[in-house]
């Protein structure tokens, strides 16, 4: 009898860390991203007593990150062992061998339930866009020809993540972004996709890995965020007329200046520091939500 409480203990042991790992390898500190993204197509649209809308707002969070990022955790466990950022919420998973053996059949699982529920709400053109969710994956992350060990295309694969955009529309049955909004979007993820690759560059460089980081060095890196940054800003401005929006891109191409040039400049970001940088992200990414889809100037 009393082997049985020592089983239960030992059975939620294992089924914790299983469950941790799962979200972990979500990505939970780029769920916010996510969501804004999702919301920027509905400014001014009143859909929040839709269930179609809150089944796609929860999509964008683990079930999408899970798609990308566990796919992504798949394909890099060698480098992510010894990459100091790794095993947190904030940064992905760190997965055991067992872990990651199980985790395509858990990802398949997850989009499989959400395909059929959207399918059911939309029809059968999702189908089309999971499709081109799992090619702009599978590109990226392939063995040796992958996407992400090719610079520049592992800056360029980003703008796969306009299909946030293309999913909030169609769920929602409102109009596609304008071209500008989409190359807004695009330029966006592209920028904040070098950022992580500055933070990840010694672990890349220890591996033997290509990136945009690695072969153009920390402080050039630094550099195209502000070229990108500053590309963004004309965009708002000149398509959108949104000054707060514009000014705040501006502000990022300063900060990335006195980054690159004073404060550390190729000196790698100690761990408190990144961890600082993302959630202060997430809290402006948090506060600026209500705000944007308000005005939704770029929605217009």
């Amino acid at each position: 009898m009393a082997t049985a409480p020592v089983q239960t203990k030992l059975i939620s042991s294992r089924r914790f860390p299983s469950l941790s790992f799962i979200i972990k390898a979500s990505r939970p500190g780029l769920w916010l991203t996510a969501v804004w993204f999702y919301l920027l197509p509905l400014g001014q649209r009143h859909v929040f007593n839709s269930a179609a809308f809150w089944l796609g707002l929860l999509y964008v969070t683990f079930p999408l990150g899970l798609m990308i990022y566990g796919w992504n955790d798949i394909a890099d466990a060698d480098i992510d062992s010894f990459n100091p950022r790794k095993g947190t919420f904030l940064f992905g998973a760190r997965g055991s061998h067992e872990q990651l053996r199980r985790l395509p059949m858990q990802i398949a699982l997850v989009q499989a339930v959400f395909a059929s529920i959207f399918v059911y709400l939309d029809g059968a053109r999702i189908l089309l866009w999971l499709l081109g969710l799992v090619l702009f994956t599978a590109i990226y992350n392939l063995p040796r020809y992958g996407l992400k060990s090719h610079p520049p295309f592992d800056i360029l694969n980003q703008a796969g993540y306009l299909l946030v955009f293309v999913l909030s529309s169609w769920l929602n049955h409102t109009p596609q972004l304008r071209w500008p909004a989409m190359l807004f979007g695009a330029l966006f993820a592209m920028h904040s996709h070098v950022f992580g690759e500055i933070m990840d560059i010694d672990p890349d460089r220890a591996s033997g890995r290509r990136t945009t980081g690695t072969v153009i060095g920390v402080i050039p890196s630094k550099m195209l965020i502000c070229a990108l940054l500053l590309l963004e800003a004309g965009l708002v401005w000149r398509f959108c007329g949104d000054f707060w929006i514009s000014g705040a891109l501006l502000f990022g191409v300063l900060w990335f200046l006195f980054d690159a040039l004073v404060l550390w400049r190729d000196r790698p970001y100690r761990l408190i520091q990144m961890r600082v940088f993302m959630l202060g992200w997430n809290a402006i990414a948090l506060a600026s939500i209500p705000w944007v889809w308000r005005t939704a100037t770029l929605a217009r």
